[in-house]
């Protein structure tokens, strides 16, 4: 098995014993993958991003980054078994009639080569084997999940089969199993024709674009009998065209012209063909477009609507809710699984962006916990452009939900874009806020112990704490209880030393002042005479020399 760098997986074929005996000898349905059982297609298709339990623990932008995990979250439900079925039947029946080895592959292949010849593009008059099944459409709202769970389901089948040897005899033959093409936003309908071409050619490494879609001259008339050769000659198995809803009425000429098409395509093309479209689509697929192909055995057009409040929906947002990275990890409640479908009204890309924002909210705000209240207030303040048709569906009324052929997209990026930025200028504020606190509390334990200190050196409990507090608010060098306490130790004994160097006035009345041996003063007035520094005085004479040593040396 190889990827083909421009597409889907290509493999080289392996035939398989057919159950169903209609199937038996064909080769290109004996290449594809088994039919599947509904256990097998849900363990294919379901997409589980990872969890662990202790990433609600880590910090917050790490849990940021978890939570767009939910967007990879693919939950399938019945409605994507039922397409799945759908798939595998009209690859199948499409193939009974173009079996390689049958008579009639060769007399077809002959037949289109001559009437393209002949410039007989609409095939008339021409007798053709046509498939017995010819596809089916489907309609609904953008979010549902079209086009995600036909392309989950698509990727299950091998884009490009090889075939090289059949039952022990040489055949050189490539099968084409699907084809899946967006139309154009311009809304031409021969641009939708020239990238089937495009895509074709990336798949093949061929240059049919050039051949038959490059030339000024070239129109839809002359492409569309083109593919019908090519989609037979390497067996082509499905079509699927998405976003049918870009296609122009006025560019294709009319709404007439615009069916004409889509009739042409199905029944020149000869394969079946799945279109995919919002309700927008449906005013150009009109009754006479599936009424031209009820004849040839379709499998019946699907509407997709907005999920009820069923089995598939209750699977669904439980599922979901297993992905949780707040720090307060809440149960779902009856309160929040109402909250989740009143405000996304069953669409499942709203519901699960709703779910994601609510996640983002409550970790950028600190909040860690998701309510029904959180979930209201994020679908008030970011599905504004989505409101009136989420109003039109909560009416009920047939005649409101008319007036909306489409519900728009939930800028999910510019409210990832928001929330981070919050969440990074409040992991600031609160990191600055808890250095301050912490620096805060390491100077409220140096003051304390610088107090300590100076009140063991006879300094008054008032001087001391308003000495220490003026030093630790205006040093500048490491504010540790070394540094603190030599400072205020050298600001007491100034201070000190200064208001006895202070003369002071005497009257008659005042009393002679004697000074004793060991009085600073005398210390002081000694170390003067030798010019000394009050400090180095009383530290000569050993008044502060050992404790502050000793302080040092102890810390």
């Amino acid at each position: 098995m190889s990827k083909n760098p421009n597409t889907g997986i290509t493999v080289k074929a392996e035939y398989s014993e057919q159950v169903l005996k209609e199937y038996q000898g064909n080769l290109l349905i004996e290449a594809l993958p088994p039919i599947w059982s509904f256990e097998q297609v849900e363990e294919l298709l379901h997409s589980y991003p990872e969890h662990e339990e202790y990433e609600r623990k880590i910090d917050a932008h790490y849990r940021y980054h978890c939570v767009q995990r939910l967007f990879s979250y693919f939950q399938p439900w019945s409605t994507h078994f039922d397409i799945e079925q759908r798939i595998s039947r009209v690859i199948r029946q499409g193939y009974l009639s173009r079996n390689p080895l049958a008579p009639n592959y060769a007399s077809d292949m002959q037949s289109i080569y001559r009437m393209i010849k002949e410039g007989n593009y609409q095939f008339k008059n021409v007798e053709l084997s046509t498939p017995s099944a010819s596809g089916f459409t489907i309609i609904g709202f953008s979010g549902m999940g079209k086009t995600t769970g036909i392309e989950k389901i698509l990727q299950r089948y091998p884009q490009l089969i090889i075939h090289d040897e059949y039952n022990s005899e040489a055949f050189d033959h490539k099968q084409l199993v699907w084809l899946k093409l967006d139309c154009p936003h311009d809304g031409s309908v021969k641009a939708l024709c020239a990238s089937f071409f495009i895509e074709f050619d990336k798949l093949l490494v061929d240059s049919t674009y050039d051949k038959f879609a490059a030339g000024r001259n070239t129109t839809t008339a002359t492409m569309i009998p083109r593919m019908s050769q090519i989609a037979r000659r390497h067996s082509l198995g499905l079509l699927v065209i998405d976003e049918i809803q870009h296609l122009s009425v006025a560019k294709s000429g009319g709404q007439e012209k615009m069916l004409n098409f889509f009739v042409n395509l199905v029944n020149t093309i000869g394969i079946p063909v799945i279109l995919i479209g919002t309700t927008k689509a449906m005013s150009i697929l009109q009754s006479e477009f599936r009424q031209a192909r009820r004849g040839s055995g379709h499998q019946g057009d699907l509407v997709w609507e907005n999920m009820d409040k069923t089995d598939d929906w209750d699977l669904l947002i439980e599922g979901m809710w297993n992905y949780q990275w707040t720090k307060n990890k809440v149960p779902l409640s009856k309160e929040l699984k109402d909250a989740l479908y009143w405000e996304s009204q069953g669409i499942v890309d709203i519901a699960i962006k709703l779910y994601a924002m609510a996640q983002m909210r409550a970790i950028a705000t600190g909040e860690e916990t998701i309510m029904a209240d959180l979930i209201k207030t994020i679908a008030e303040d970011n599905l504004k452009l989505v409101k009136p048709m989420l109003d039109a569906l909560k009416s009920g009324k047939n005649e409101e939900i008319g007036k909306y052929h489409d519900i728009k997209p939930v800028d999910i990026e510019s409210f990832c874009e928001k929330q981070l930025k919050t969440l990074n200028l409040n992991e600031m504020i609160r990191k600055k806020k808890v250095e301050k606190e912490k620096t805060q509390k390491e100077k409220d334990k140096v003051f304390e112990d610088v107090v300590l200190k100076l009140v063991e050196f006879d300094i008054k409990p008032e001087k001391a704490k308003k000495t220490a507090k003026d030093i630790i608010e205006e040093v500048q060098c490491e504010i540790t209880v070394e540094n603190v306490f030599k400072e205020a130790l050298r600001q007491v004994l100034r201070e000190d030393i200064k208001k006895e160097e202070k003369p002071e006035k005497k009257n008659s009345k005042s009393l002679k002042i004697t000074k004793e041996e060991g009085d600073l003063r005398v210390i002081v007035e000694k170390g003067r005479n030798e010019k000394k520094s009050a400090y180095e005085a009383l530290k000569d004479a050993g008044v502060i020399k050992n404790p502050v040593e000793e302080f040092i040396m102890t810390g």
